[in-house]
């Protein structure tokens, strides 16, 4: 698991590890990242299903109730099965551009 920290992004990317070994790092390490929006980017995996996109739910749940954005970005995750309570973005640059308009609705107050 890689930390790149930008401003108040900070990007996650999945090396090796399983997706359930990777949320049990990510709920470890959480004070690490907990004031930051934060991007999962798991385009190294092949396969993304949508029990492994639910995997992420309790945190990515937790992190929006403190008004922090949480994507998860994969290419091979089927868009239209996951989540509404879960953002999901096939590439980073839509992670980038969710995130911008995510802080500008809150600053709005919507």
């Amino acid at each position: 698991m890689i930390f790149d920290k930008e401003n108040n992004i900070t990007l996650i990317t999945q090396e090796k590890s399983t997706i359930i070994e990777l949320v049990k790092k990510l709920q470890a390490t959480y004070p690490k990242f907990e004031n930051d929006n934060v991007i999962i980017n798991l385009s190294v995996l092949r396969e993304i299903g949508l029990q492994d996109i639910i995997e992420f739910l309790e945190i990515s749940n937790q992190h929006r109730r403190a008004k922090h954005s949480f994507v998860i970005v994969s290419e091979q995750a089927n868009l239209d099965e996951m989540p509404d309570e879960i953002m999901v973005v096939p590439t980073l640059k839509e992670a980038y551009d969710l995130i911008e308009m995510e802080e500008m609705e809150r600053d709005l107050g919507i």
